[in-house]
């Protein structure tokens, strides 16, 4: 019996980097309790049970978001994705998730058109290595007990177009003396995905 395994493309990357990042977004803000329970339910991705928004609202947000990142990951102008996790009263950065997005240098090489890509099911492994960690992240950052709200910042090249009024310049809002937790990375031969967190003591 031979097993057939089929090799990551361009567009395939952009396409799974992408979809790493709703599922990221989604799992973070269930785990950190962002949302109530009640606005999530399970699916299966990446070969575990993951948690996904049925809040319509944040839905929309979240795939208008995701469509310009894709469009900016395909054109090699996206950096990072940055998630806080903020006090709603007192407006205080509690978390900062981080998601870097590099261009792999062997993705224009020739060896990736002889057949030197990593196959779909290797970067599903990949991937979920660090879903299973994100998962893992509330045993040790600290309880978050009062109402939380979150925003997310998206670092591009200076050359990125931007699509409308809705995006606008930021700060970086880096939590100063937080602890830094890098958890696993991920590559796609096209891109190389590195995830971290750091949080208020």
């Amino acid at each position: 019996m031979t097993q057939t395994t089929h090799a990551i493309s361009l567009a395939g990357s952009v396409a799974t980097v992408t979809e790493y990042l709703g599922f990221a977004i989604n799992n973070i803000l269930y785990q950190r309790g962002v949302y109530p329970p009640e606005d999530f339910q399970q699916v299966k991705k990446f070969g575990l049970p993951l948690m996904i928004s049925t809040d319509a609202d944040l839905n929309a947000y979240l795939a208008e978001l995701l469509q310009q990142i894709a469009s900016w990951i395909a054109h090699g102008t996206c950096r990072r994705l940055v998630l806080l996790i903020t006090e709603v009263q007192s407006e205080r950065t509690l978390e900062r998730w981080e998601i870097s997005i590099k261009a792999e240098p062997a993705a224009s090489s020739s060896h990736l058109r002889g057949g030197g890509r990593k196959s779909e099911e290797e970067v599903r492994c990949e991937i979920q290595a660090v879903m299973r960690q994100i998962t893992a992240s509330v045993s040790f950052l600290p309880v978050i007990a009062q109402p939380c709200a979150f925003d997310l910042l998206v670092y591009t090249s200076a050359n990125a177009q931007l699509p409308s009024t809705a995006w606008e310049p930021s700060d970086p809002q880096v939590l100063k003396r937080g602890v830094e937790v890098k958890l696993r990375s991920f590559t796609t031969s096209f891109h190389h995905v590195d995830t971290n967190v750091v949080y208020r003591e």
